[in-house]
C-alpha cells in the first residue's frame, strides 16, 4: 500500500468490498456540489449487486473528471474477497472504451511486459486463489477529460450461522456527489429475513438504508446525499468509514431445493430441525517457546470461552506439544460440569517453552480418538474432530512436512476431520492447508491482532454443531456429467451443501436425487425431484436474473473445487486438474490463480498533451502491490537507487520501505549486485555536480555510468547518459538515447525507449530498468544521471550480494519509540534490524519509474551514516576498482 498512497489519487474498492479513495498531501477544493482533490473529481461511485439463488453478480463503477489544467493520473484499485472471481473490466476515456482480456497467466504476463516496455499504460489483474486478490489499474487523463472504470466479479455466497452475508467496506475518504450501493436479491424459495447495517451509520443516516422484501424478491439501497455524508454541517470530510453488511436467509419448507435451467442444475441442501450430533473433539495446541506471551494468552482466553460452549454430551481432550508431548487426560472425557471445571484449571496453567514437535502432537491426538472408538467410549453416531493450532513449523521429532502429511493421512484413514489453524505469519500455511484437505477439513489463518481470541472462538462456533455425518447426494449416473463434489464428511447447523452438475442430455428437464446421511437418532434417507417447468415458473421476474446463472454457478463451483484438489495433487493428476481448471477459467472468463486479466490503453502520439506524465516501463507500482500482497512470503523485494544515490528497499510484509544514501567521492565505483551462480554483476560509478556547491555540507553525487555483465553469456553492457554499449564477446554495438531499439539475441533482450529508459532482461530472466534523467544542458550545477530499478529479482540466486543484491531476500525490522525529530515534519524512531538498534528518520524519496521528470514521493525510514547497521559490513567494502 505504501507506493499506492503516494500517487495523485487512488480509487480503491473492497467488496468484501471496499469503496476507497486514498490521497496524501493533497489540498482539497470544496464546492457546493462535490470535493475536488488535486484537480480530480470523483463524481460517481456505484456498487450494483444482483443475487440470484445465492450467486452474486457485482458491478463496481467509478467515474472521474480531471478539473485541472494539466494531465493527471487516476488509480482504480480493487481488493476482492477470496471467494470472488473477476469476470470483466473496462475503462472508458472520453467515450472510448478499453476492455480487459482474460488469458492464461503466462500469456497475460508476456502481453503486459510487452505493453509496459513500449511505454503504454497497462493494468494487470492477478488472483491468489484462497488468499486476498488485488486488482489495480492507473491511467493518465488530460485536462477536462473523463474516465469511467467498471469492474465485474461473481461469487457464490456461503451460508454461515443460518444466513448468507455480503460484506461491503465503505471508505471513500471524501464527499462523492453520487454515491450508491444497490443490492437486488431473488430466491425461488422465498426470502425469510433480510437485514442491512453499517458500523458508520449515525442516527442521521439510519433512514438512508432502504430495505424491502416480499416473496421471492428483496431490495437494499444506500444512497446518502452530500449533506448526509458530512461529518458536520459545514465540514468537507465524510462520515462514510466502516462496514456495510447485508444478511439474509431463505424459507425452508423442505430440507433442500433443486433448480434446473438449460441443461444444468444446482442442488441446495440445508435441513433444519434435526438434533445435533454429539462430538468428540481433540484440541492439539502448540506450546513451544514461540507461543509465549500474547499468542498463548489469547489462545488460553479462547479455549476458556470454548469450554463454556461445549455441550454436556460432547467428549473432549487437550494435547500440548513443544519439545515433548503432554496430555490433559489419557482418554477422551465427557464434558460434565466437573470435568469442564478441571479443564479450565488445566488451560489456565498452560505455559510455553521448547521446540515444535507437531507430528508427535497430532499422532497422539489421533491415537486417543482411535482408542475411544475401539473401546466404545464415545457414541457410535458422533462427529470426531481434531483442531490443531500452531504458530511455527515442525523442528523436532519428524520435521519433514511431506513425511508428516503421509503419516497423519494414514493414521486418520478418512475417519476424522482435521482442521488446522495457523497463528501468525511464521507457519508453513501450504503445509497446513494440504494436510487439512487430505483429511476432509480446511486450514484457517489466525491473525495475531487484538481479536485473535475471537477469531479462534469464531472458528470453533462454525464447527461446534454437527447435525449429520457421511452425507452423500446421489444422482443418476447415466443422466449427469461433470458433477461437483457430492459427498461430505460433516454437515453443520447453519451451513449449506451446494452441488451442481450438467445433464448428459441438455434437453432433460427432470431430476430425482437420493440424499443419505447419519444423524443423531437414525440414518437420513431422503429423495427429492424437480422439473425444469417448476424452476421456470419461479423465475418470472427476469429483471432480477443475470444470464445463464446456473451454468456460471456450476462453472464457478467446479473451478473452485478443481483448484482445491490441485493443492494436494502431484504429477500427472495435478497436470490434469490444472488443465481442466484453466480451460473452464478461459471459457467462462474468470480470473483465477491460473489466469490473469490484462488491460492496455494504446500509446498516444508523442506530440499529444500529457505524454510526459505517462508511466514508464518496468513493474508498475500497482503490480508490485498486487503481486506482493497475494503472497504471504514474498519471493522478491523491490529495490532500486535513484538520485543522490538514494537506495530504497521495499519491505512488502511491512507495507513500508527502508532507504539510505551512500556519500562517496565522484569517480568511485560501487558493487551493486553480484550473483556468483547466474554470473550477473552490476556496478555503478559515481559522478558529482559540475562544480562544488559551497552552501552544501555534503556534495551531491549520482550514478553516471553503469556496468551490467553476465559472464555466462559473455555480455557486458555499459550505460552512460549519452550512450548504451553492448560488448558481446569481440563484437561491440553502440546506441544513443536518441534511438528506439528492440534487440533480442540468445539469453538477452534489450529495449531502448527513446530519451526515457531501457529495459534489459538476461540469463535466467532477471530484468533491470535504467532510467535516464536529463537536466537543462546549461544548468550551472547539475548534469545528466541514471537510476536503476530491479525487476524479477527472484530469478537471482540466494547467494546474491552487493549494496542492492543483499536485500533481494526478505528482511524484517521493527519500529519502536517514534518521537519528534529535528525536523517537525520528519519524526525519528528506533529501528531494530539485523540485531542492531538504529536511529532512523521518517522521510521521502523519489520513485521515477512512472514520472521520470518529477518522480513520485515514497515514504521510507531513512538509515543514517551510509546505511551503517543495515547493510552488511560498511559501505567502503563495496568499492571496486572497475565497472567489470
Amino acid at each position: 500500500m505504501v507506493l499506492l498512497q503516494e500517487a495523485d489519487l487512488v480509487v480503491e474498492f473492497l467488496m468484501g468490498t471496499s469503496v476507497h479513495l486514498v490521497s496524501r498531501n493533497l489540498i482539497p477544493e470544496y464546492s457546493e456540489y462535490c470535493l475536488v482533490v488535486n484537480g480530480i473529481e470523483i463524481y460517481s461511485m456505484k456498487i450494483d449487486s444482483k443475487v440470484t439463488s445465492r450467486f452474486a453478480h457485482n458491478v463496481i463503477t467509478s467515474r472521474a473528471v480531471n478539473r485541472g489544467n494539466v494531465a493527471k493520473e487516476v488509480f482504480f484499485d480493487v481488493e476482492l474477497p477470496k471467494t470472488a472471481f473477476i469476470t470483466n473490466f473496462s475503462m472508458t476515456i472520453d467515450g472510448v472504451t478499453y476492455p480487459g482480456t482474460i488469458k492464461e497467466k503466462e500469456a497475460a504476463k508476456k502481453q503486459y511486459e510487452k505493453a509496459v516496455s513500449r511505454g503504454q499504460t497497462a493494468g494487470l489483474v492477478k488472483a491468489s486463489g484462497r488468499k486476498t486478490e488485488k486488482f489495480t489499474v492507473s491511467v493518465n487523463i488530460k485536462a477536462a477529460s473523463k474516465v469511467t472504470f467498471e469492474l465485474t466479479y461473481e461469487e457464490l455466497l456461503k451460508r454461515h450461522f443460518g444466513k448468507y452475508e455480503m460484506f461491503i467496506k465503505v471508505k471513500p475518504k471524501q464527499l462523492v456527489k453520487d454515491f450508491e450501493i444497490e443490492v437486488d436479491i431473488f430466491e425461488p424459495q422465498g426470502i425469510a429475513e433480510l437485514e442491512a447495517e453499517g458500523t458508520f451509520i449515525t442516527n442521521e443516516l439510519q433512514n438512508t438504508i432502504k430495505k424491502t422484501f416480499s416473496g421471492k424478491k428483496g431490495h437494499i439501497s444506500f444512497k446518502p446525499t452530500l449533506d448526509q455524508q458530512r461529518t458536520c454541517a459545514n465540514c468537507s470530510q465524510t462520515v462514510l468509514d466502516g462496514d456495510f453488511t447485508v444478511r439474509y436467509d431463505v424459507k425452508r419448507t423442505t430440507p433442500d431445493n433443486l433448480q434446473i435451467v438449460n441443461g444444468y442444475f444446482v442442488h441446495f441442501f440445508a435441513p433444519t430441525n434435526l438434533p445435533n450430533l454429539s462430538k468428540n473433539i481433540i484440541f492439539v495446541l502448540d506450546t513451544s517457546g514461540s507461543m509465549s506471551g500474547r499468542e498463548l494468552e489469547q489462545t488460553k482466553e479462547a479455549m476458556l470461552k470454548i469450554l463454556d460452549d461445549i455441550k454436556e454430551d460432547d467428549f473432549f481432550n487437550f494435547i500440548l506439544f513443544d519439545s515433548e508431548i503432554s496430555v490433559w487426560k489419557e482418554t477422551l472425557i465427557r464434558a460434565s460440569p466437573e470435568n469442564l471445571d478441571e479443564a479450565r484449571k488445566f488451560v489456565r496453567q498452560i505455559s510455553a517453552q521448547g521446540l515444535t514437535n507437531l507430528h508427535g502432537g497430532l499422532m497422539r491426538g489421533i491415537d486417543i480418538l482411535n482408542a475411544a472408538h475401539e473401546q466404545n467410549l464415545v457414541p457410535k453416531r458422533s462427529a470426531s474432530i481434531i483442531i490443531m493450532l500452531t504458530d511455527g513449523q515442525p523442528n523436532v521429532g519428524i520435521s519433514n512436512t511431506h513425511e508428516i502429511e503421509e503419516a497423519v493421512k494414514k493414521a486418520i484413514d478418512g475417519r476424522y476431520t482435521l482442521y488446522n489453524l495457523g497463528f501468525g505469519s511464521g507457519v508453513d500455511y501450504g503445509f497446513l492447508e494440504r494436510m487439512a484437505l487430505e483429511n476432509k477439513g480446511l486450514a484457517r489463518r489466525i491473525y495475531p491482532d487484538s481479536d485473535a481470541a475471537l477469531q479462534l472462538q469464531g472458528f470453533y462456533d462454525e464447527v461446534s454443531n454437527p447435525m449429520l455425518i457421511d452425507v452423500e447426494l446421489k444422482y443418476p449416473e447415466n443422466e449427469i456429467s461433470d458433477l461437483t463434489t457430492n459427498s461430505f464428511k460433516h454437515f453443520y447447523d447453519g451451513s449449506e451443501i451446494v452441488v451442481a452438475g450438467r445433464f448428459v442430455d441438455s434437453n432433460q428437464n427432470h431430476l430425482s436425487v437420493d440424499v443419505r446421511g447419519e444423524g443423531a437418532d437414525d440414518a437420513l434417507l431422503y429423495t427429492t425431484q424437480q422439473d425444469a417447468e417448476q424452476t421456470a415458473q419461479a423465475f418470472q421476474e427476469q429483471q432480477y436474473i443475470f444470464g445463464e446463472y446456473i451454468e456460471r454457478l456450476w462453472a464457478y463451483l467446479t473451478i473452485e473445487q478443481l483448484l482445491e484438489k490441485r493443492i494436494t495433487a502431484t504429477g500427472e493428476e495435478k497436470e490434469n486438474l490444472t488443465a481442466q481448471a484453466l480451460a473452464l477459467s478461459l471459457m467462462y472468463k474468470f480470473v483465477t490463480p491460473l489466469t490473469s486479466m490484462v488491460v492496455t490503453k494504446p500509446e498516444e502520439d508523442d506530440n499529444e498533451e500529457g505524454i510526459a506524465d505517462k508511466p514508464t516501463e518496468g513493474i508498475d507500482i500497482f503490480t508490485i502491490v498486487l503481486y506482493l500482497r497475494s503472497q504471504n512470503h514474498p519471493k522478491f523485494i523491490s529495490t532500486y537507487f535513484d538520485g543522490d544515490p538514494h537506495f530504497i528497499i521495499s519491505v512488502p510484509q511491512k507495507k513500508d520501505a527502508i532507504c539510505f544514501n551512500i556519500n562517496e567521492n565522484p569517480g568511485m565505483i560501487l558493487n551493486l549486485i553480484n550473483d556468483p551462480v547466474t554470473g550477473i554483476t552490476v556496478n555503478g560509478q559515481l559522478i558529482g555536480d559540475k562544480r562544488e556547491n559551497s552552501d552544501a555540507k555534503i556534495q551531491n553525487s549520482y550514478f553516471g555510468k553503469l556496468g551490467i555483465a553476465n559472464k555466462h553469456l559473455d555480455v557486458k553492457l555499459t550505460v552512460t547518459p549519452e550512450t548504451i554499449t553492448i560488448q558481446n564477446g569481440d563484437e561491440k554495438t553502440v546506441f544513443t538515447w536518441l534511438d528506439s531499439v528492440t534487440l533480442q539475441q540468445e539469453g538477452l533482450t534489450l529495449i531502448i525507449n527513446r530519451k526515457k529508459n531501457l529495459v534489459l532482461s538476461m540469463g535466467s530472466g532477471v530484468s533491470f530498468v535504467v532510467v535516464l534523467h536529463q537536466v537543462w544542458k546549461k544548468h550551472p550545477l547539475h548534469q545528466d544521471f541514471l537510476g536503476l530499478y530491479t525487476l524479477k529479482s527472484d530469478k537471482l540466486s540466494e547467494q546474491t550480494h552487493g549494496l542492492l543484491g543483499q536485500f533481494f531476500q526478505p528482511i524484517d525490522f521493527t519500529i519502536l519509540e517514534i518521537h519528534p525529530g529535528s525536523d517537525p515534519k520528519k519524526p525519528d524512531a528506533t529501528m531494530v534490524v539485523k540485531n542492531n538498534e538504529l536511529t532512523v528518520t521518517r522521510g521521502w524519496q523519489k520513485d521515477y519509474r512512472r514520472d521520470p521528470k518529477h518522480g513520485i514521493d515514497i515514504p521510507c525510514w531513512f538509515v543514517h551514516d551510509n546505511g551503517a547497521g543495515l547493510i552488511d559490513g560498511v559501505h567502503t567494502d563495496y568499492i571496486v576498482s572497475s565497472l567489470f
